[in-house]
């Protein structure tokens, strides 16, 4: 079970909600705000709740990486990137975002900026120097300059960028670039300042327990990882089930843990979510919207992208023909934001793990919320296999398709190779 010690409340519609990562750049063939607001109703009709967009930020020059450059490296963080249109662009497009009840966040990177921005020859204090005066390149990335947090003066500016962005644009919360390597004490005064902006939402690239005393959500990289070593036979059930739990334990009760099957460094460094995980890809996207935590997709999951884009230079998603995936995506989001019980972070919930010891290959679930259940069937295995569900009652719907089942008795289910079933309880409420 979870850490009983909680971090504060949650904006209360974020317990239903899910991400969705947006490269600008290569979303489409022209790479702009305006273009990609032309998805605002499919993702819509998916599901999608919060948009993150990757940073809209001017690119460097100096040292730049590529033809176009690293994201992550920041010229100025009070404008926009050019290729992707004005200013005035971008708010229309979180304007056109919230009319169709989209939340929107943008990455906000706190840890460094380009090599040519304009703090490096106004203030270079704020920034940490070698013995000859120059900015450091943390963890070997030259093309960036590490911030000093050190200095008061650089902290205040950078609240300022964060006030920027909810003042101007009205965006509702921020992706945390390596939040971890950003002082804590610096992302608490960040949130106090900010603090009457009491609906905003927090998402840290880390997986330090004790930055949720600021963030609502954290990456799980290390079920990522486990779950690719996993599928690549170099680990048995049991012991990604292992790293799991110790996701869920060294945690507070109420936090949101981010899980996904690929993001855009997964998909740029280490291959699409194919690579990794095969004909289990499905069934780890089944996972990750389904368990105690918020879903995070990728652009392009839903066609699906079976190609890794370009990080420096331009390579747009090729968007030929139907989403093939988009009814799956649309199935398993509206379960999360319908159902109570796949509220992420809410101690109300009980997330019970049903396999059985005679069974090494099949990892099954039931979350549960009064009345409403949710019961997933995972087959981790490239083998059919026959799975008995002991221990749940009542009759479920098969959210994919299919009769419903009553469990009023010991039940068989069969499934497929790397197969995945999820079933939603039919409620019948006290008076009904």
């Amino acid at each position: 079970m979870a850490k009983k010690e909680k971090n504060y409340e949650h904006s209360a519609w974020s317990y239903a909600a899910n991400i969705y990562e947006v490269n600008v750049r290569q979303y489409t063939e022209e790479g702009t705000f305006k273009a990609f607001s032309k998805h605002l109703p499919r993702l819509r009709d998916m599901g999608v709740k919060i948009l993150w967009f990757m940073p809209i930020t001017p690119i460097s020059v100096k040292d730049r990486l590529g033809t176009l450059g690293s994201y992550y490296s920041i010229k100025n963080y009070v404008e926009v990137n050019p290729e992707f249109g004005t200013m005035d662009d971008f708010k229309d497009l979180v304007s056109q975002a919230h009319k169709m009840n989209f939340k929107v966040i943008v990455d906000y990177v706190a840890n460094h900026t380009g090599d040519d921005h304009h703090w490096i020859a106004e203030h270079p204090d704020y920034y940490c120097l070698d013995k000859e005066g120059n900015p450091t390149h943390p963890h070997g990335w030259m093309d960036v300059s590490q911030l000093n947090y050190e200095n008061a003066d650089l902290r205040n500016a950078m609240i300022e960028v964060l006030k920027f962005w909810v003042g101007e644009c009205n965006v509702d919360g921020f992706r945390c670039d390596m939040a971890h390597l950003v002082p804590l004490d610096f992302w608490v005064e960040a949130k106090n300042e900010l603090s009457k902006h009491n609906n905003l939402f927090w998402l840290a690239e880390c997986e330090v327990p004790e930055y949720h005393k600021v963030f609502d959500a954290t990456y799980t990289w290390r079920w990522m990882h486990a779950s690719e070593e996993f599928y690549k036979q170099r680990m048995n059930l049991q012991s990604l089930i292992t790293v799991l739990y110790k996701s869920v334990t060294e945690f507070p009760c109420n936090a949101f843990r981010a899980y996904f099957t690929s993001n855009h460094d997964e998909n740029s460094w280490n291959g699409t979510e194919y690579e990794k995980y095969g004909d289990a890809a499905l069934l780890f996207a089944v996972f990750s919207c389904t368990w105690n935590g918020i879903p995070m997709l990728y652009s392009g999951q839903e066609l699906p992208n079976k190609k890794r884009l370009k990080f420096f230079d331009k390579d747009s998603i090729e968007w030929a023909g139907d989403c093939e995936l988009q009814s799956f995506y649309k199935i398993l989001l509206t379960l999360k934001s319908s159902n109570q019980s796949l509220r992420s972070g809410d101690p109300d919930v009980l997330t019970k793990i049903i396999s059985h010891p005679d069974d090494h290959e099949v990892f099954s679930f039931l979350r549960k919320h009064d009345y409403d259940q949710v019961l997933v069937v995972l087959n981790c295995s490239s083998k059919s296999k026959d799975f008995q569900v002991k221990a749940v009652s009542g009759t479920f719907r098969n959210v994919f398709g299919g009769p419903d089942v009553n469990f009023k008795e010991n039940v068989d289910l069969h499934l497929a190779p790397w197969g995945y079933l999820v079933f939603e309880k039919i409620s019948i409420l006290p008076g009904g």
